[in-house]
């Protein structure tokens, strides 16, 4: 399976799809803001990550908005969390075959062009 869910109006989404042609490569694209992630797409990712805590994104503006930060939160937390706010998912989330790759950071997609050849 190759998959990526990305947030569209997010420029570093958009880098990183860029940088690794992603688009090109036959790809099913999922922008989480129009075409909303489901809760079996949310446990497949869960499943193949190992947490959602793995998943969740303390970068978003609602983490402190909301208070997050100051309480103690659970997977199931998590989850719900992801569910009801898409800008929870730590982005993008790419599937290439049985590799999950998870976030932004460099080393994240290194690998993600390593896997990508």
């Amino acid at each position: 399976m190759k998959k990526i869910y990305h947030l569209g109006t997010c420029t570093t989404c958009q880098a990183i799809i860029k940088e690794t042609g992603i688009d090109k490569k036959g790809f099913e694209m999922q922008d989480i803001k129009t075409d909303k992630i489901t809760a079996a797409q949310l446990d497949e990712m869960k499943s193949r990550t190992g947490s959602y805590e793995s998943l969740f994104s303390r970068r978003a503006m609602k983490y402190k908005e909301m208070g997050l930060k100051d309480k103690a939160l659970t997977e199931n937390d998590y989850r719900q969390l992801i569910l009801e706010e898409y800008t929870f998912l730590k982005r993008p989330v790419v599937f290439v075959n049985d590799q999950t790759f998870v976030g932004s950071e460099k080393k994240n997609i290194e690998a993600l062009k390593k896997a990508l050849g």
